[in-house]
């Protein structure tokens, strides 16, 4: 029988348990509550002998997930409140326990999967994407960085592909998914309901098996030349030059969509990837995450990217400040600043436990 709470419906099947994110008119978006019910069930499966294999989905036709509750996060900012705060410490907690979760953790990413969405699904061991996967961290678009461990997933994809989708927030489909890490195997949109009975019924891995196929082909494994070529460079300012200066009609059009984005968040945004790549953990760069989005939160761009994007819909953010040359080092050094409410300490409780093995 299902249980659960409205938007996180919880039920049985088999050797399996599964978790439904039931909010389909926003394509599912996380609130506080969707995270604790999310958690809540991991707790209980995980030390119930008769579950072998966990599952997220999403309900209806649009997709797993499209982020977080942003409108909850553009009222909170405004009003200076701790809401927002309050929901990555738990949201970032949960995507540290699902990277670690011991018992398999199926993804089914069909559909949008943007921001929240990656972490509830791409730090799980099997991510299963179909050919209506889109798939992104489109955060430098709304003046944020990516977070809950986005910066780590971006910043292990090949080269410098990673960079390159947490500066445009570009989408990509299935085969890019997988290419950049974010995914792990392709199954047909209409095996879908197939391999959730096989699931029930069979390990993970060869339940998964059973309905893979060959993924259709991507875009970006075609582009990786002038990609590594361009966001290999130290700055923003210089990444979107090189990008003009390559004559690639692609190229162009990426110069041109960083050209859209907050300023700051795209500097904050190749700071913090950068940052990232040289920690050991996913706690770690969760840990450094959380302070990125705190000072986001203190800025106008966050606020005025909601509003454009999702409040107003008029598509036409006012940035400040509105150039990458006026954003100083001093704007991106108070992304890393200790937070006045205190650090989110993930790192510092798993060296007080049992650590594993670095994630």
């Amino acid at each position: 029988m299902p249980t659960g709470t409205a938007d996180v419906l919880l039920r049985t099947e088999g050797r399996a348990g599964f978790i439904t994110l039931n909010r389909p008119r926003a394509i599912n978006a996380l609130t506080h509550p969707m995270v604790l019910a999310v958690d809540a069930a991991l707790t209980r499966w995980e030390h119930d002998p008769d579950i072998g294999t966990v599952v997220i989905e999403g309900a209806g036709e649009r997709g797993l997930c499209a982020g977080g509750d942003i409108r909850a996060i553009h009222d909170d900012a405004r009003a200076g409140g701790s809401a927002s705060r309050a929901f990555w410490r738990d949201e970032y907690r949960l995507n540290a326990r699902i990277a670690r979760y011991p018992k398999p953790y199926v993804a089914l990413m069909d559909g949008i999967v943007m921001g929240g969405g990656v972490g509830v699904s791409a730090h799980g061991s099997v991510r299963v994407v179909t050919e209506r996967s889109r798939v992104a961290m489109p955060e430098t678009g709304i003046g944020f960085v990516p977070d809950v461990g986005g910066t780590r997933l971006l910043g292990r994809a090949p080269g410098e592909l990673g960079t390159h989708l947490a500066l445009t927030g570009g989408l990509v489909g299935a085969a890019d998914a997988i290419l950049t890490g974010l995914a792990d195997h392709f199954v047909p949109a209409a095996e879908l309901p197939d391999l959730v009975r096989d699931l029930a019924r069979l390990p993970a891995e060869e339940a998964v098996a059973r309905h893979t196929a060959t993924v259709p082909a991507g875009v970006l494994a075609e582009q990786r030349e002038w990609i590594d070529a361009c966001y290999r460079a130290e700055t923003v300012e210089e990444v979107i030059e090189r990008l003009f200066d390559t004559g690639a009609p692609a190229a162009k059009e990426a110069a041109t969509t960083l050209l859209t984005k907050s300023p700051t968040a795209l500097k904050a945004t190749l700071a913090t990837l950068r940052r990232s790549r040289a920690l050991t953990t996913l706690e770690e760069v969760l840990d450094l995450e959380f302070r990125a989005s705190c000072a986001a939160l203190a800025t106008p761009d966050l606020v005025e990217g909601i509003r454009a994007q999702v409040v107003d819909k008029d598509r036409d953010p006012h940035w400040t400040p509105a150039t990458l040359a006026e954003v100083t080092d001093e704007d991106v050094a108070r992304y890393f600043a200790a937070p006045a409410e205190g650090d989110l300490g993930l790192e510092a409780a798993r060296d007080g436990g049992a650590a594993g093995d670095p994630v």
